[in-house]
């Protein structure tokens, strides 16, 4: 045996084939993980810790000191899964391993830090600045005008983004418990996701997408979809923006997901304007899409980085155009699946190629980010459009009605439209 690794997971699915990016049988190999991850650890794991959730910090420690005392120190940590990110730097930083640390990742977790080491490198995006209370967002509002975005520095999935349209809405920040947060100009432009491998001096294989809906839509009950942008003229402005970005935020190889709001001069050329980026592989279906239509795992590169090695990813001698649709449950997790219903496309490629749909009967948990959702589609074609469409025809054809698990409910099933804006 060569060494100990421990692996934080979380995924039920698929997302990450662990046992093609690391021999179980050469190295011995733990897994921290929930009741939800376990039916996808890999059978050949030297052990395996189930925690209630592995951004717990206390169960995790715990955890991570019973696998090391069985099996040694580890030599890496490994977590895919953005919510894992800190608790992983964390736990290097506890057990001296090499790794990632909590002060090398906030570039990529904090939202201030991020923007601000943006702005040094000239990087173009929304006026921001930290909100620690009202006083501060209304002291921005005054100089930068209504309305604003706040939203927590270390957030995933939308989680706690609040819009707030005049000095009337400042109350809604007490609606959650306190936390660092940021707060930004408000940017009607359309919003996109770049998502690739940094090889430390270039861009390795990158594609972008532009999203259907956005991501605090979706926390608010509504469809989210996403496009693969094939327009060349604005890949090209697009490829340039990332480059200059993922080089200002390392000079060491990276796996991002970056976004960046789209809007057009009036001389009709594209503006970019810096969002956020993460270090990490992009949520929802991305890494399937990447697997499947790309033939690429990004996945496999992220692991590469984190075990220490020089990631390799082939790119594509012509891509094609992937696509995904995620529609929210009808009522809040967890809830019960009643029925759900997609007729036939209408037409030749107007269907998804792949789909993740609950069961009649099966629990949708509460679980955070976007695997435990209404329903989970993925698509492929040989043009943005042809994608777009048919995302929209998926979107206005699927039917799901879910009740709440509630022993203490009966009846109160709701039907959800996939199209439901």
């Amino acid at each position: 045996m060569s060494g100990h690794i421990i692996v934080l997971h979380r995924w039920r699915d698929q997302h990450a084939h662990y046992e093609d990016y690391l021999d179980h049988g050469t190295h011995r190999v733990s897994y921290v993980t929930t009741e939800l991850g376990m039916s996808s650890v890999p059978s050949s794991a030297a052990a395996t810790r189930v925690v209630p959730a592995t951004d717990d910090l206390d169960a995790v420690r715990q955890a991570v000191t019973g696998l090391s005392a069985r099996f040694g120190a580890p030599r890496r940590v490994v977590a895919l899964n953005e919510g894992d990110l800190d608790t992983a730097a964390l736990v290097r930083e506890w057990l001296g391993c090499a790794g990632q640390t909590p002060g090398q990742l906030a570039r990529f977790r904090d939202k201030l830090v991020m923007n601000q080491v943006a702005e040094a490198a000239g990087i173009p995006a929304p006026a921001f600045a930290d909100a620690p209370d009202e006083t501060a967002v209304r002291e921005f509002a005054d100089t930068h005008g209504w309305p604003v975005i706040v939203k927590p520095r270390r957030g995933t999935a939308s989680r706690g983004v609040v819009r707030l349209d005049s000095a009337a809405d400042l109350p809604l920040l007490h609606r959650a418990p306190p936390e660092p947060r940021l707060v930004q100009q408000f940017c009607a432009d359309e919003i996109f996701h770049i998502d690739g491998l940094w090889t430390g001096d270039r861009l390795g294989p990158w594609r972008a997408s532009r999203y259907v809906s956005t991501c605090v839509d979706f926390a608010e009950g509504h469809t989210l979809g996403s496009v693969e942008v094939d327009d060349p003229e604005l890949l090209g402005p697009l490829g340039e923006f990332t480059a200059r970005l993922a080089g200002a935020l390392s000079s060491q190889p990276w796996v991002f997901h970056l976004e960046a709001f789209v809007g057009t001069s009036p001389e009709r050329s594209p503006v970019i304007r810096f969002l956020e980026a993460g270090c990490r592989v992009g949520g929802a279906e991305i890494p399937f899409v990447w697997r499947e239509v790309h033939g690429v795992d990004l996945m496999r590169a992220a692991a590469d980085i984190q075990l220490g090695r020089r990631p390799e990813l082939p790119v594509p001698s012509r891509w094609r155009t992937g696509g995904w649709l995620l529609v929210p449950s009808p009522v809040p997790a967890p809830c019960r699946v009643i029925s759900w219903d997609l007729p036939g496309p209408l037409g030749s490629g107007e269907g998804p190629y792949a789909s993740v749909i609950p069961t009649v009967g099966q629990v949708i948990p509460r679980v955070g980010g976007y695997e435990h959702v209404g329903a989970r589609f993925r698509f492929r074609g040989d043009s943005s459009s042809d994608v777009e469409k048919a995302v929209a025809a998926t979107a206005a054809r699927f039917r799901l009605e879910c009740e709440p698990d509630m022993p203490f409910l009966v009846g109160g099933g709701r039907t959800v439209r996939g199209s439901n804006r």
